[in-house]
């Protein structure tokens, strides 16, 4: 049985390698952008089926923490510290490799803190925002929580959008790539286009082997037993509220990932990764592919993405995906990958003719 639940994570392997080979076989690994930017958005998409799948919490907020984790690695990596490179502080952290010093497209010399300590101080400040959101909210359920995490993430919004430090309406730009070890970097350039689809893939990967162990472990059992009913499973000693937030933070932390490593390999990163559509649009993706089916979030994340970003949809993006969490709501409240619920929706449509 312990080897019976890497068998999606071994077919999954070896189809990323497969459609790479097709794709290079048949001159289109143009596609391999596309796919792999969805593939980071797919990290906010299996995080946010933790939080909503098993833990039984609904957010609208999870654009906000992606939010959090690109905009701190773009503003720690682009600001510029040459001026103050004679400082004792400054000196002290060179000493340790916490800053680099790069030229940017223009020739400019720049001395900034290095994508890893980068890394590790968004990851350290969505953790931090992560536990003061859920001590407060974390408590509330249905729309109420829902509500309570919109308005979360229309505070990053207008704060990313008014904040000169951001970039306000224009963003960062000119973001590093991220070095990470033996020559490979995060960078969206053309001669790293197939060495960055093999490097966000191990990162989904490596994200959903973490994910179903967490699943198979005490408390994935815990967080089952809260969504099924959090009465029972209190009464039954299991702490409801630690294993709530500790999903929360942990979801959180995820969705910062994606949207530190997609700042870096887009080298830019705008207010558009944080408006409510994007919370909306990972919301109704998990609804596709099952509310407790990671694997189903993740391959419909993968598919609705590459679709939106290849322009599918056009000017009615947003609508198209408003649409389908309708439809989904409907027709299979479960997940598109399960039986649809026909029966559901003629007892609505029966309800609606006879009010």
């Amino acid at each position: 049985m312990g080897f019976r639940k890497y068998i999606p994570v071994i077919v999954t392997a070896l189809m990323v390698v497969g459609l790479q080979i097709v794709l290079s076989l048949t001159g289109a690994t143009y596609y391999l952008t596309q796919i792999t930017m969805s593939a980071y958005y797919a990290l906010v998409v299996i995080g946010l089926c933790l939080l909503m799948g098993y833990a039984g919490q609904v957010s609208l907020g999870h654009a906000g923490f992606f939010a959090i984790g690109g905009y701190t690695s773009a503003v720690l990596t682009t600001c510029n510290l040459i001026a103050y490179r004679d400082n004792s502080l400054i000196a002290w952290c060179g000493s340790l490799g916490l800053v680099t010093q790069w030229t940017d497209i223009y020739g400019k010399d720049i001395l900034s803190f290095s994508p890893w300590a980068a890394l590790a101080a968004a990851l350290l400040l969505t953790s931090l925002i992560a536990v003061l959101i859920g001590v407060s909210i974390i408590h509330l359920k249905g729309h109420y929580l829902a509500m309570a995490t919109l308005g979360f993430g229309l505070i990053i919004y207008r704060i990313v959008l008014g904040a000169q430090i951001f970039g306000q309406a224009d963003g960062i730009s000119n973001v590093p790539p991220f070095g990470l070890f033996d020559g490979l970097q995060v960078n969206g350039r053309l001669p790293f286009r197939t060495q960055n689809y093999y490097i966000a893939w191990v990162m989904v990967i490596t994200t959903m082997m973490l994910a179903i162990n967490l699943i198979d472990s005490h408390i994935g059992r815990a967080l089952r037993s809260i969504h099924q009913n959090e009465e029972a499973a209190h009464s039954l000693g299991v702490n409801t509220y630690r294993c709530k937030l500790f999903t929360f933070v942990l979801s959180a932390l995820i969705a910062a990932a994606g949207g530190i490593f997609l700042t870096h390999y887009n080298g830019s990163i705008g207010p558009s990764e944080v408006t409510v559509m994007k919370s909306i649009r990972y919301v109704a993706i998990v609804a596709v592919g099952g509310m407790a089916n990671l694997w189903g979030a993740l391959f419909m994340g993968i598919l609705l993405n590459f679709l939106s970003l290849r322009g599918v949809f056009g000017s009615y993006d947003d609508a198209v995906f408003g649409a389908i969490l309708i439809g989904i709501m409907l027709l299979a409240p479960q997940g598109l990958l399960r039986k649809p619920d026909f029966r559901a929706v003629l007892s609505f449509l029966s309800k609606r003719s006879h009010g």
